[in-house]
């Protein structure tokens, strides 16, 4: 059988890799990450050689030829006259970097993963500068935005933009996004709602002077609430809310629910489970809010999965 290569960049801690190493046909031979807390839980959950430093110091003729490169790189602004320069534009634009290793690598497959605004980012400019660099570069390229409650059978919103590019018409042309799954997965298959955790997760009238307004407005275990600064809000689709990186700074928008020990927030690992990571993935011992932090990052491994094995049956497909 044979096994695909990939390169993974902005890999966190590795969401997408976890999701196209669980097709059994694509294994990441190099990956890059800045963040030494997501390196940690990286390295924690992988066997890959991972590169920690920023993206601009990385030697890109150094990088083994790939098969497939993977990039969960964040959106920047960057002016369609800069890009005009050419594809050697210094300004420190992210998305070039990836554009950088893939024409050092050249793949046969590339697979980007933004937030859903990407699209609209600059009026639109960002991502038409995005798609034309990919197309004159020589891919194929088609882009989707999925939701991880609808194609990762995950009960969170998470609308996410995901762009595969192919080198190959045939391929390009075999290659669709997954449809819509229903969604048969509850919260209270991620929640165990009656089990006690640690004591740091309740909220009580000694922590919280907002707590009355919790206790008054949280009554149902049907939904997942999030405190919004000076007001109660309710979850009233029956899943969670989008995870966000923020959630663990100051308790601003963190999922909240009503166990049976009393309100609390999600921990840690309801918040990688609600994004579809198995159970015996490892979290590290550092602290909590950078934990949250990773978890809002990442993506929803399931989703991602479902389109790695559209891939390889598009590349396999004759």
């Amino acid at each position: 059988m044979k096994k695909y290569t990939a390169i993974s960049l902005f890999a966190g801690v590795g969401g997408i890799d976890l999701g196209f190493e669980q097709t059994g046909k694509v294994k990441t031979v190099w990956a890059n990450e800045f963040d030494k807390n997501a390196a940690i839980t990286f390295k924690a959950n992988h066997d890959i050689n991972l590169h920690v430093d920023d993206i601009h110091n990385v030697v890109k003729t150094e990088l083994p030829n790939v098969d497939i490169v993977l990039s969960g790189f964040p959106c920047q602004a960057f002016s369609v006259a800069g890009y005009r320069k050419g594809f050697e534009d210094e300004r420190g634009d992210l998305f070039f970097e990836t554009l950088k290793v893939i024409n050092a690598t050249t793949p046969q497959v590339i697979f980007l993963e933004n937030v859903k605004n990407l699209v609209s980012h600059d009026n639109g400019n960002t991502f038409n500068v995005i798609l034309e660099a990919l197309k004159q570069n020589g891919y194929y390229v088609k882009y989707n935005v999925l939701n991880g409650k609808t194609h990762g059978n995950i009960p969170q919103t998470r609308e996410r933009i995901y762009i595969v590019g192919f080198k190959n018409e045939q391929s390009y042309k075999r290659f669709e996004f997954p449809e819509t799954v229903d969604l048969t997965t509850k919260l209270s298959d991620v929640i165990d709602f009656d089990k006690k955790v640690d004591d740091i997760y309740y909220y009580t009238k000694k922590k919280q002077n907002f707590y009355q307004q919790l206790e008054d407005t949280i009554t149902s275990q049907e939904t997942i609430y999030q405190w919004r600064r000076k007001y109660v809000r309710e979850n009233k689709s029956g899943v969670c809310p989008t995870l966000t990186a923020n959630m663990g700074t100051g308790g601003h928008n963190v999922p909240l629910i009503k166990s049976k020990y009393g309100i609390r927030k999600l921990t840690p690992r309801e918040c990688f489970t609600m994004q579809g990571f198995p159970e015996d993935f490892v979290l590290p011992e550092i602290a909590n809010g950078q934990l949250y932090k990773l978890a809002g990052n990442s993506v929803v491994v399931p989703v991602i999965k479902r389109i790695a094995d559209k891939i390889i049956n598009a590349l396999e497909t004759i």
